[in-house]
Parts: C-alpha cells; sequence; structure tokens
C-alpha cells in the first residue's frame, strides 16, 4: 500500500496453498478471538470507558487525505485517518494478522470459495442507522462500478463477477458474490479459494459505507459536516490544510477499550518544523508515515537512544515513463539505474540505515520454509552499480533511438524535504556519472498522484508498504501489465504469464521460482523501474504513549494505544 507509498490484477487469482503458511486460516465458526486483540490499555482506570480521564494524541500528517471515501482512497495518509472513522469485517494487528471486527465469527466452506460471516448487531453508523450486511453489500458493488473510478477495485476481484463490473462488461451489479442473508449474515463466494482473504478484508477498499448517506452524493466524504463513519472515532474537524481533529465515538461496540478522547492530525510538510513540534511538546509521535524526521538529524538521535529504526516491508523506487523517450529504451534505463549510489545515499542523505534495493520484494517478506524472499531469491544477482558500464549503456540506447542528444528529463517527487534530499543527491549523480542534467519538480501529494496516474512526468518517486505478507504483492501490483499501480506502464508479456502462472500453482516453492524469474527479468533486462532502497521507519515518541506502534508494513497503528 500506500503513502508516500501506494494495485489492478486484470487476473488476480489465488495463492491456495502458499498464503495458507503465511496467514493461518480461519476453522469453521471462529477464529478464535471476538473483537480486536491489539489494544494496549494497560492504563487509566481499566476498562470502564466513563472512568478515563481526557486523553489527546498528537502527530502529523505530510499532506492532506486526497480521499476519506473508502472506495476511492488509495495512500498511506488517508489509510491513517481511516483506521479510526471506519470499522471493517476484520482488522489487521500490528503483525498484520486479521482480527474479528464488524463480523464476529464466520463460516468457511469446505472448498474455501464461500464465506459466512455473521455480523455484530449493535454496531451504528454515526447519524444512528445501525450497520447491516447490505452496507457491505453495497459498498463493494459502488468500488466496483467503473464510473466509481476506484484505484483499488481489483482488490475485490476474488469475488465472482467482480472483475466483469469492474470492466463493464457485466451491469448488473447484483451478480456480484456477495449477498445479505440478512440483516447480520453476509455471505462471500470466491472465483477461488484464498486462505488470507480474511486480511484482505481490513483493507481500506473492503471498507463499508452507508447508502442513505452516499448514495448521489459524491461528496459526502469531504467535510467533517457530512461524513459518516462506523468506527471508534467521528471526525469532529476538518480545517483542510491544517488539521484534522477526531473524537472517541461513544457509539462504537468496543469503546471501553478505545482510551484516546482526542486525536489531532496536524498537516506539516516540512520535516524541521515536525521535528520542533516534537521538542515544543505540540505532538507525541514522528515516524510511520505521520510525519518524518530530518534527514540530517536522524543519525544523531538514533545514537541518542532517543528515536528507533525498525526494518519494515516497503520499498522506495522511482518509475520510469516507459511510454515515453527517453525512457522507453531499455538501455537507457538501465544507465540510469545503474549510475545511482544506493549507499552513498543511504549513509549520506536518509541516514536510517535501509538496505540499498535491487528489486522490488522487500528482506521482511517471507519465502517458504522459515526463509525470506531475498534469502532465497538476492536481488543482488539482477544488476550492479556500475559507472563505466551505465554511461556504454546510455550510448548505445541513445544510438539506437538515433539520439545526439537526451530530450529534456524531469524528476517528479511529492512536496517533503526528505524526498527533496534524495532527488536532489540522485539529479547529482546522474550528473557526476552520466553528465546528464535532470530538472527537479515537486508537487502537492494529491497532485503528484494524480499526475503519476495520468503519465505525465519522465521520472517519478513511489514507495509501496505490504497489504500482505507475500512477494506477489509487490510483483503482480508493480510490474504486471494491467495493475492500476502500474504507473510507469512497464509491460513485458513474459512477466505477466509468469506471475499469473505463479497464482495457479500449488507447489509453494514453485510459485515462488516464478515469482523470483519475473522479478528478474524485469529488473535484469528490462530495468522496468529504478529500485533504490528498502526502508526502515525511524519513529520518535514521547515516553507517556503507549500501544501505538509502527505496523508490520510501516504504518502508523495508533488507535488502540493510550496516555500513561
Amino acid at each position: 500500500m500506500k503513502g508516500t507509498y501506494k494495485k489492478s490484477a486484470q487476473f488476480m487469482l489465488v495463492l491456495v496453498v502458499a498464503m495458507s503458511m503465511l496467514l493461518a486460516a480461519c476453522s469453521n465458526n471462529n477464529n478464535g478471538n471476538s473483537g480486536n486483540t491489539n489494544t494496549g490499555n494497560t492504563n487509566n482506570g481499566g476498562n470502564n470507558g466513563g472512568s478515563k480521564a481526557a486523553q489527546e494524541f498528537r502527530f502529523t500528517l505530510g499532506s492532506e487525505p486526497p480521499s476519506l471515501d473508502p472506495a476511492t482512497m488509495k495512500d498511506a495518509q488517508s489509510g491513517i485517518v481511516a483506521q479510526g472513522l471506519y470499522e471493517g469485517l476484520t482488522r489487521l494487528d500490528s503483525s498484520g494478522e486479521p482480527q474479528a471486527a464488524i463480523a464476529k465469527d464466520w463460516d468457511i466452506s469446505e472448498d474455501g470459495k464461500t464465506y459466512t460471516f455473521h455480523l455484530r448487531d449493535d454496531v451504528k453508523w454515526s447519524n444512528g442507522d445501525p450497520v447491516v450486511a447490505a452496507d457491505f453489500v453495497y459498498s463493494w458493488q459502488r468500488t466496483l462500478m467503473p464510473e466509481t473510478a476506484a484505484d483499488y477495485a481489483y482488490m475485490l476481484y476474488y469475488m465472482n463477477n467482480a472483475e466483469g463490473i469492474n470492466s463493464g462488461d457485466i451491469s448488473d451489479t447484483s451478480q456480484l458474490g456477495a449477498k445479505a442473508i440478512d440483516e447480520h449474515t453476509l455471505e462471500v463466494t470466491l472465483t477461488k479459494p484464498a486462505p488470507y482473504f480474511l486480511s484482505l478484508l481490513a483493507h481500506y477498499s473492503y471498507l463499508p459505507v452507508d447508502p442513505a448517506v452516499v448514495d448521489g452524493k459524491p461528496d459526502w466524504a469531504a467535510d467533517a459536516k457530512t461524513i459518516v463513519s462506523n468506527g471508534p472515532f467521528l471526525l469532529d474537524k476538518w480545517e483542510h490544510g491544517s488539521k484534522l481533529v477526531l473524537v472517541k465515538n461513544p457509539d462504537y461496540y468496543d469503546a471501553d477499550n478505545i482510551n484516546f478522547t482526542t486525536v489531532t492530525m496536524s498537516l506539516v510538510e516540512d520535516n524541521n518544523t515536525v521535528y520542533n513540534m516534537f521538542e515544543t511538546d505540540k505532538i507525541d509521535w514522528i515516524g510511520a508515515q505521520a510525519g518524518s524526521l530530518p534527514a540530517d538529524l536522524t543519525k544523531k538521535l538514533v545514537d541518542e537512544g532517543k528515536a528507533e529504526i525498525t526494518p519494515v516491508a516497503s520499498v522506495y523506487y522511482y518509475l520510469f515513463n516507459t511510454q515515453k523517450a527517453p525512457f522507453d529504451n531499455a538501455n537507457i534505463r538501465k544507465a540510469f539505474a545503474m549510475a545511482v549510489e544506493r549507499q552513498n545515499l543511504i549513509d549520506n542523505v536518509t541516514q536510517a540505515n535501509q538496505q540499498p534495493a535491487y528489486g522490488l520484494v522487500p528482506p521482511s517478506i517471507a519465502g517458504v520454509e522459515g526463509k525470506s524472499f531475498r534469502d532465497m531469491y538476492p536481488d543482488t544477482d539482477y544488476f550492479k552499480e556500475d559507472m563505466t558500464e551505465a554511461k556504454a549503456l546510455l550510448a548505445k540506447g541513445m544510438e539506437e533511438d538515433g539520439l545526439t542528444a537526451l530530450p529534456e528529463i524531469t524528476l517528479l517527487y511529492n512536496t517533503d524535504d526528505n524526498h527533496k534530499k534524495i532527488a536532489e543527491a540522485i539529479a547529482d549523480m546522474w550528473r557526476r556519472n552520466l553528465g546528464v542534467e535532470v530538472k527537479l519538480a515537486n508537487q502537492e501529494w494529491g497532485t503528484f498522484l494524480e499526475t503519476r496516474k495520468a503519465g505525465s512526468f519522465d521520472v517519478a518517486r513511489s514507495g509501496w508498504g505490504a497489504d500482505f505478507n507475500h512477494p506477489i504483492n509487490f510483483t503482480y501490483d508493480l510490474i504486471y501489465s494491467k495493475s492500476g499501480n502500474n504507473d510507469g506502464k512497464y509491460n513485458n508479456p513474459e512477466v505477466d504469464k509468469l506471475l499469473d502462472d505463479s497464482l495457479l500453482t500449488t507447489d509453494i516453492a514453485e510459485g515462488m521460482d516464478k515469482i523470483a524469474q519475473a522479478e528478474k527479468i524485469a529488473f535484469a533486462d528490462d530495468m522496468g523501474a529504478l529500485p533504490l532502497y528498502y526502508y526502515t521507519t525511524v519513529t520518535l515518541k514521547k515516553d507517556n504513549v503507549e500501544g501505538v506502534v509502527s505496523d508490520y508494513a510501516g504504518t502508523l497503528d495508533w488507535v488502540h494505544g493510550s496516555i500513561k
């Protein structure tokens, strides 16, 4: 996902056996949990919500959430807010394991294709309407409708006829494999067994909305006065360009386990300002997609034990616009990728102990037999930094295209001090190592996403964080030709076939091998994108904050925190 990270799989099939080793499939009628277990409420008078003192948790977001409508959300900033505003059938705990939420339990058919969810009967929308099974059906149908233009619609392709509805081939949305049996029973039918489906249900593309509020009102989620939600918090204020203020929802079914009474999210782009706010006691947390430390302070604060560096399942990379000269030439793409000094970038610019990346799948993503995917398939086999070879490849690519000089090249990034410093450093490397001058341009986050999606760029910053713990989440989403998140429009039919085949096999090792083959072709042969480093997250928090963490994918997990 997401985020400053950020999927379409036209033929999004499933990993029937592989994922069962990664996420525990739930047995008939109960998953062993009732409600969220990741509470972190170890103080403030136990679980009696009425006796708790007021608690405010404060942090920053680097940009305005582009959308708080679950159907059109597409980034980590929106997702962090959505954690508090909405509740789905399941939630993920900080380690990425699914927990029961609105679905108190469920039955799974023997063939693994039919899920029957039994919903809680005490969940309300913030306008007092009950949350019922039909709300989920309506929400999913709406997300899939072509006119909604949901970037994450493909995440619902697991359900029968979902892809056909989204493509427009099926106009009758009632044919979707989701049916409200009664107010509190929801039946979902999948095209293939998907042992990790319970985890996918926690993604914001599966969140419900209230049909009575949403139908025919495209701007319903754009203002605190009109948004209706069902989560542990309510949107009290949305001062666009300034801050969002959430307050505890007294009608939330698990309100006794919610400690924060107010959550204030200030919109701050400048990292020095973020750090100053922390030092002057105006915020309680920095890191995990919720504010960033200034890069030049990171090492000092880590060495002093004030900040913590944690590896996460995310990758920082640049997109080439493979449909536009000069980056429609693979040799020119290789030249630019080989001319970046990744360790230099990490040591002198980001200063956050990241690992250089030569592919897309981070080291923390699982493989088989207790090994990580990267242990099994090192990305250092894909390409090496080589300035002499980079110059030769640049000359070869230009000759192939009949170029005596490169066209003007602009590197686009979203407004953020750290992204700016990285872009400046890489532009300097290209100047020194290739003799190429590159212009820099930055845009506000929402505009940046739109520009990148439209393909109006030469090279653009990107990042991706895991939605579930499997390498397919990085390869299918980022280098598959039909993926909605393949903004560079990289396209190799051989890569597509390998990724499709990896989802069809029931042999775990064979599936992993096909994914590795696809990734190697994309980078060793084609350089379909420009990998830079595997993320760590650097976090800084006040000593009195408990239960707030960076989750397995490097995103702020805050809902069940507390102030001691």
